[in-house]
């Protein structure tokens, strides 16, 4: 397969499910993220994926004690994981599918969206913030190659009522 080419969606067709991406991290936006991906999801009758990307750097230069952080980290993003699904459940009624996984964002959401045919769009909430629109928003932006699936950018302003419309 040629580099930077993605292996053909598995549609409802071929009987797959669309898969709705939404990444979860620790900014205030990635919940309105989540909540459009499980409403889009609900909706056309497919299913959501949170997938939450523990940056593996983080811990190498610190021999003895990365291990430690590496068990913290892996905790604080199951928690984090596991409350943004129960408000997606609470509010969607929809049991989102959760992944964690150790490495570089950009690259394990690659990984994943090769791995899963399913998955056919990833979404992304853009920061509410000054400063831009976010550090995965401008990276996925930034990258000629970026997704061979649609990326949708949704808002941090919008809420439940503003994105249950559009869904």
């Amino acid at each position: 397969m040629v580099a930077g080419m993605v292996s053909k969606r598995l549609g409802r067709g071929e009987g797959g499910r669309r898969k709705f991406l939404a990444v979860i991290d620790e900014t205030p936006e990635c919940g309105r993220a989540a909540a459009y991906a499980a409403r889009r999801a609900k909706a056309s009758g497919g299913a959501a994926v949170f997938l939450y990307v523990i940056d593996a750097a983080d811990f190498g230069q610190w021999l003895g004690v990365g291990d430690i952080m590496r068990a913290e980290a892996h905790e604080e993003a199951q928690t984090r994981l596991g409350r943004v699904a129960d408000e997606i459940r609470e509010a969607v009624g929809l049991e989102p599918e959760t992944l964690l996984r150790e490495g570089e964002t950009v690259e394990e959401i690659r990984a994943l969206i090769e791995a899963d045919r399913e998955i056919a769009i990833l979404v992304l909430a853009a920061s509410a913030s000054a400063e831009g629109p976010g550090p995965l928003v401008s990276a996925v932006a930034g990258s000629g190659s970026a997704f061979a699936i649609p990326v949708t950018i949704v808002p941090a302003t919008l809420t439940d009522d503003e994105i249950e419309s559009l869904c």
